[in-house]
């Protein structure tokens, strides 16, 4: 027998198994009304009005519906109510540029945009056919009792584009289908041992890699979810206590901040033994995560994957044969990217290898994409010779344990959000002081990697913080703020090879010296 896996399979599950429970806390402090407490019944209804609404309104399934929003019970159930009933869901980073959000909604064709309150005067310029500010529900949702037409369920339909920054300025969109966000959430839950039992809290942005599929999974397995819109230290803190939370996702500033509170925290540290926090983006310092499962008592897991792989290829979990390791030398063992996951093959690629053993990361497995949106080249290029090339360097050991040692491509990843150095230098080429530049990533305890600008001025410009400054804003005024370079260096040249290419391998090289990766 074969039955075509879909998103709605977690939902439809929740409400005939847990109906009555709450199932989402929504967050309580918001410019839009707030939906309090969710019933997975009603959690259910709501992403059936929200496919009806779109019924009404003419959108038919394959097509994109677009959203721009911080964490919310509303993003949460439209991961259902759209892709649910066969619609292509595109997630939106919220901080975006209004012009980086409006190239996603064109080249996406999405006829729908829902924008976050708060995002509304930012984004009044960017244009779509349908656009509504998320919180008037009338907007949202069908009236009470709509049932939407019915969606024959098709495991490899496209289900979400989520659009990443990678080797071009332009960020790629990502089509993950049902197969591979099902695939993803069952393997990932498996790992990380969820159940009804959980309670998650929403410390990842949900539009980054949907939630890295936890939106599904701990939905399918009756967990409750927690909303918070946005991170603060003492804010987690209070919501564990009061919550229970047993279980977050999180890069690794996030751990930072939680970590930063804790002097000024009155009383026992909630969620000791309970909490397991799992962390990607970075692998954080090893003093880090030992102050994790010893200051806080959390459990501490590190994953590793990327957009395009939905996105689990590898898990790291505390194993029973390191029990009686220290604290550090525990540490030093899960700051690796872990052992693939359940139906993951990696294999590396040593053609282009610096070192015996190493080279870039392949992976083959059920949570690859289907292609990027629209850019049948670039598909081809990532998925030539039946591997999905993830454009990171590393070697796996003796025990099958990956270690991401450096980046193949130019991404810089900083705060658990990637950013194309490509677009970073065009945006500062396009100063009149500029004459060339090279953007490279630096190693950064708060962020994983942070952005380094090197930069050679026209002979009429001066050097100096004035000059770094006026840079950096300059960024800031064309890009989203994350991708602006933290600090800019001055040069009088930069390496280059015989025939005129940037040698960045060169460039890094001092800032990562004393370091046996060539990431953080």
């Amino acid at each position: 027998m074969f039955v075509p896996f879909s998103v709605r399979d977690f939902l439809d599950r929740a409400v005939a198994v847990y109906g009555d429970r709450v199932g989402v806390v929504d967050e309580p402090d918001q410019p839009a009304p707030s939906q309090g407490e969710l019933t997975y019944r009603e959690m259910g209804d709501l992403a059936r009005r929200q496919a009806a609404r779109l019924d009404q309104m003419g959108i038919g399934a394959g097509e994109r519906v677009a959203i721009v929003s911080h964490n919310s019970s509303r993003l949460l159930t439209s991961f259902y109510g759209v892709a649910g009933w066969g619609r292509i869901l595109v997630p939106v980073n919220f901080r975006l540029r209004p012009d980086e959000v409006q190239y996603i909604v064109e080249q996406s064709g999405s006829r729908v945009l829902y924008v976050d309150p708060e995002l509304e005067e930012t984004l009044k310029d960017v244009e779509a056919e349908h656009k509504f500010v998320l919180g008037t529900d009338s907007d949202l949702y069908a009236e009470a009792g709509a049932e939407p037409q019915p969606w024959e369920h098709d495991e490899g339909a496209t289900a979400t584009i989520n659009y990443t920054s990678g080797t071009t300025a332009r960020p790629k969109g990502v089509q993950i289908t049902h197969r591979n966000i099902w695939t993803n959430a069952v393997t990932f839950g498996l790992h990380t041992t969820i159940s009804d039992r959980d309670v998650y809290l929403h410390t990842l942005p949900q539009f980054h890699a949907n939630g890295w599929g936890m939106p599904f999974a701990m939905t399918g397995v009756g967990a409750r979810h927690v909303i918070i819109r946005k991170i603060d230290g003492t804010e987690i803190l209070r919501r564990v206590r009061d919550h229970g939370v047993t279980m977050m996702c999180a890069a690794p500033a996030v751990a930072a901040a939680v970590l930063d509170a804790l002097p000024s925290w009155e009383g026992e540290i909630p969620g000791r033994d309970q909490v397991r926090i799992v962390m990607a983006g970075a692998p954080p310092p090893t003093k880090t995560v030992a102050r994790v499962e010893e200051e806080l008592g959390w459990e501490f897991i590190q994953i590793y994957g990327l957009t395009e792989t939905s996105p689990v290829l590898t898990v790291n979990r505390r194993r029973a044969e390191w029990d009686d390791l220290t604290a550090e030398e525990r540490a030093q063992k899960l700051t690796r990217a872990g052992a693939p996951a359940l139906g993951v093959t990696l294999k590396i690629d040593e053609s282009d290898s610096q070192g015996e053993g190493s080279g870039e990361v392949l992976a083959r497995s059920n949570v690859v994409l289907e292609g990027y949106w629209e850019k049948p080249e670039e598909t081809e290029a990532a998925l030539r010779d039946g591997w999905f090339h993830t454009g990171d360097g590393g070697y796996l050991g003796e025990d099958g344990y990956l270690t991401i040692a450096d980046r193949k491509k130019d991404v810089i990843i900083t705060g658990g959000e990637n950013v194309s150095s490509i677009e970073v230098e065009d945006a500062l080429f396009s100063h009149q002081a500029v004459a060339e530049v090279a953007v490279i990533g630096v190693p950064s305890e708060k962020w994983g990697e942070t952005i380094k600008a090197l930069v050679v001025l026209t002979p009429d410009a001066e050097d100096g913080p004035e000059m770094e400054a006026e840079l950096i804003q300059w960024c800031k005024q064309r890009l989203a703020g994350y991708k602006a370079p933290t600090s800019v260096e001055f040069r009088s040249e930069l390496a280059r090879t015989a025939t005129g290419k940037l040698q960045k391998f060169k460039l890094r090289a001092p800032y990562w010296e004393g370091r046996d990766r060539q990431v953080n």
